[in-house]
């Protein structure tokens, strides 16, 4: 195998691929990206076993062949070499890859490409065509609820279905048991899609790859045990959580609430301050609504006492709930509005907060005692 390649296309395809390598494995292969040069490109290739991703790249192919090199030293090298530069691959046989690049001049190790795992891709029907961007949008809108949880594996990741109604539509979910994340995005088409919880490290995986890719048209399959992605020339193969997502509309509430409405610039700056002084590892803090203010306080033995007000448009009785300063700071730095919108009931019942601009997003938080 031998040949040339510009070095930011290069790079470019290995920043995609290496994600997905893991550090610490059993197999010394899997910890190898694999490279096959035919025609006139070349497909690299990464696996940890449960998620397979491969993306083909122009290249000027010299000799057809195929090696594996570690996936972390062939980015360290392309990444710190020149921008602009063109890079050679040279395989000297099955154990030394050369790369050179101007004054530069490496030989990797390698180990063949027979012993690298199967890439079995045989999932193929009709896929589901989103944007990218509206993909980003269900990822990055939900993935902050994601439980670490290792007990209960079934909330380790996002759900993902697909709506059967006269205009169907794409919902994720997400919930830790203590607050909830539900957005979702309009179909053009009515393509099957079997739901599946999303892997963690699935999800940040594609959000890396797509984070540039705005209006790129993605294709989405999903069986009962594996989905599958096609971004241009990247496929992204993964397994699924095993276990059943719990009936998640029954957290959300749906009586009648009044509602607290405050800029949301401002209750992200108070709340962050008010934090600090809470040294308690949840971040607990009391909010007080009362007409047109909100009132932020902590009251730590340690660490000392302090109180943030902002204006607020609410007109009521009374409430003083406490929260988890953290989860109201994930979902207000989602919020597109100028203003957040948020509807309690009581010092015990969950609250839901709104966007304005987003309508399609809801979140749910549970209250935290407070002594």
């Amino acid at each position: 195998m031998e040949l040339k390649i510009d070095r930011d296309i290069f790079l470019k395809c290995l920043t995609h691929i290496q994600g997905v390598v893991e550090k610490k494995n059993t197999l010394p292969i899997l910890a190898n990206v694999l490279i096959e040069a035919f025609e006139d490109k070349i497909q690299v290739s990464a696996t940890d076993l449960d998620i397979v991703i491969t993306e083909k790249i122009n290249a000027e192919i010299i000799k057809e062949g195929s090696t594996t090199t570690t996936a972390q030293v062939l980015y360290d090298l392309v990444r710190k070499l020149p921008s602009g530069s063109n890079i050679h691959l040279n395989l000297q046989n099955d154990k030394r890859l050369k790369l050179t690049s101007g004054k530069s001049d490496f030989n990797l190790t390698c180990l063949p490409a027979s012993e690298f795992p199967i890439l079995e891709d045989s999932i193929e029907s009709d896929y589901l065509e989103i944007k990218a961007k509206h993909l980003l949008k269900l990822l990055n809108k939900t993935k902050f609820s994601i439980s670490n949880d290792e007990t209960r594996h079934y909330l380790n990741g996002i759900y993902l279905h697909k709506t059967e109604d006269e205009n169907p539509k794409l919902v994720a979910v997400a919930t830790d048991g203590h607050r909830l994340s539900k957005t979702q995005i309009g179909l053009e088409d009515d393509k099957s899609f079997h739901p599946v919880i999303l892997p963690k490290k699935t999800i940040f995986e594609i959000i890396n790859i797509i984070s540039e890719e705005s209006d790129t048209l993605i294709k989405i399959l999903s069986v009962r045990s594996k989905i599958k992605f096609v971004i241009n020339d990247v496929i992204l193969i993964s397994k699924v959580i095993d276990g059943k997502f719990p009936d998640y509309e029954r957290v959300i509430p749906t009586d009648s609430r009044k509602e607290v409405r405050a800029n949301v610039a401002e209750f992200i700056s108070a709340v962050d301050r008010i934090k600090s002084l809470s040294v308690d590892r949840k971040g607990v803090i009391k909010i007080n609504i009362e007409n047109n203010k909100m009132r932020f306080f902590v009251n730590d033995s340690s660490s000392g006492e302090g109180i943030e007000e902002i204006n607020a448009n609410y007109e009521g009785e009374n409430l003083e709930i406490g929260f988890n300063a953290g989860y109201l700071m994930d979902i207000a730095s989602n919020i597109q509005d100028d203003n957040i919108i948020l509807k309690p009931k009581d010092a015990t019942s969950p609250i839901i907060i709104k966007d304005q601009k987003d309508l399609d997003s809801t979140y749910v938080v549970m209250p935290m005692r407070v002594v």
